[in-house]
């Protein structure tokens, strides 16, 4: 799922796009860029202090700026789920953003490009059977095409459009404190939006154009329209295959809000309202073609077409003791339902607090915790109560499905970021083994997340 990101969490342009990237940093292009930190002393002000260490940019002069990084996420559970077990997955981002101005005279333009590998296995897949993986940079398992797209700023940067083979979650509906955390229920977006819409999911690429437009200072509008394909999301599909003959339809993505995208108050903000019209083809979550139960007749599931939902979400820092550092305290919330179709799920909550600046020293280092709740609908009761009598289990199925984590994030050396995190799963869905007999015992699990950006890792 996605990267995000988590996500989306992004140290300039394309570096930092992927969605389990490191939560201090985001890429330029996309909707929810963190405010810069305030200009700190230069070397020569504070002769103490070293010089900041510049990335290793050897194109930079020519316009060119290259983003290598690794992500790797362990996650084993020592209590709970179907299984003892651990797993390990990981993914490589190569990218780089061609700035056309200085290239080729185009004013504005830039070019994005990146490609992934993502390697290793899913906890909740072997271990845990619920339908929300406890590692963000898991799906897509492959090398992957992931982003080619011509972006514009147009009206000295007030318009912003961006068109090419990318997707709708980093663009749409992510935070830079969103993949500060290890589980894919919260990074790199809130899980509810794909388990009831085709919203797009980094790195599986499609065809898409996404426009946003400040009508007024720290004011926005923002939209996009990115193409369905089942044909993206095949476990051999590499991105590279740009034809769109089996697209079923297309999703659009909207926000309306408020943004202090370029730290212009002391205690910067964000204040959304969002949703998605889903005009592509959808699989019923309990009847297949001929009217039955699906996960009782094994036939194809019936297939629909149309759906809506709407999302308000915030994040703000509250607390900020020196406008120099980056140190305070910060809150994010999601609340999110659908409108119309028949879903999986009919309503999402998520709130989260984090800490950036812990102990004397570490100004950049955070401590967060998270918590969602994921309420099912009806149609999916019906088929999990179905699965579980026709097992001769008890009519005793959970409606809610919570998942928190509690992570700590440490800037080992610049450019390596390591988070160690313990999650919880609270009453996790029966998805991935469906004629259990029992509900499945909640998990807790152990994570490590970890991201080494190359160009300030090996930096000066």
């Amino acid at each position: 799922m996605p990267a995000l990101p988590s996500g989306a969490c992004r140290a300039g342009a394309l570096a930092l796009v992927l969605p389990a990237l490191l939560a201090s940093a985001a890429p330029v292009w996309a909707d929810e860029a963190p405010p810069p930190p305030p200009a700190l002393p230069t070397a020569a002000e504070q002769p103490d202090q070293p010089a900041p260490r510049k990335p290793a940019q050897p194109f930079a002069d020519q316009g060119i700026t290259l983003a290598w990084s690794y992500t790797g996420e362990a996650a084993g559970n020592v209590s709970g789920g179907l299984a003892r077990k651990s797993a390990y997955t990981g993914q490589v981002y190569l990218g780089a953003d061609a700035d056309l101005d200085r290239i080729a005279g185009i004013g504005g333009a830039t070019i994005h490009f990146a490609v992934t590998n993502r390697h290793g296995k899913s906890l909740s897949d072997i271990a845990l059977g619920n339908n929300t993986s406890v590692q963000e940079v898991w799906g897509t398992q492959n090398t992957h095409l992931a982003i080619l797209t011509w972006e514009q700023k147009l009206f000295q940067d007030r318009l912003v459009i961006e068109a090419g083979r990318s997707q709708a979650n980093i663009h749409f509906l992510n935070s830079p404190l969103y993949c500060l955390f290890q589980t894919n229920s919260t990074c790199g977006n809130p899980t509810f939006v794909f388990k009831n819409s085709n919203f797009t999911y980094f790195p599986a690429s499609s065809w898409m154009a996404q426009a946003k437009l400040w009508v007024a200072p720290r004011w926005f509008a923002h939209a996009g329209v990115y193409e369905v394909n089942p044909d993206r999301k095949r476990w051999n599909d590499d991105g590279f295959n740009f034809s769109s003959a089996n697209r079923t339809g297309v999703i659009v993505p909207w926000e309306l809000g408020y943004a202090d995208d370029k730290g212009e108050t002391r205690l910067p903000g964000h204040y959304i309202l969002g949703g998605w019209f889903d005009r592509a083809d959808y699989s019923d979550p309990l009847r297949d073609d001929q009217g039955g139960i699906a996960v009782l007749t094994g036939r194809p599931a019936r297939t629909l077409h149309g759906r809506s939902g709407i999302y308000v979400r915030f994040d703000q820092q509250l607390t900020r003791p020196d406008p120099a550092t980056r140190r305070g305290l910060s809150i994010f919330g999601v609340a999110m339902t659908n409108l119309s179709g028949q879903v999986e799920e009919s309503r999402y909550l998520d709130f989260g607090i984090v800490q950036t600046g812990t102990f004397k020293g570490r100004d950049t280092d955070t401590l967060g915790f998270v918590i969602n709740d994921q309420r099912f609908s009806d149609l999916a009761m019906q088929r999990m109560r179905a699965a579980r009598l026709a097992a001769g289990g008890e009519d005793n199925v959970h409606r809610h499905e919570v998942m928190m984590e509690l992570a700590y994030g440490a800037d080992v050396v610049p450019g390596l970021r390591v988070s160690p995190n313990v999650q919880y799963v609270l009453h996790p869905d029966n998805t991935g083994a469906p004629f259990n007999r029992t509900n499945t015992g909640n998990a807790l699990v152990f994570g490590f997340k970890f991201t080494l950006d190359g160009p300030t890792f090996f930096g000066r």
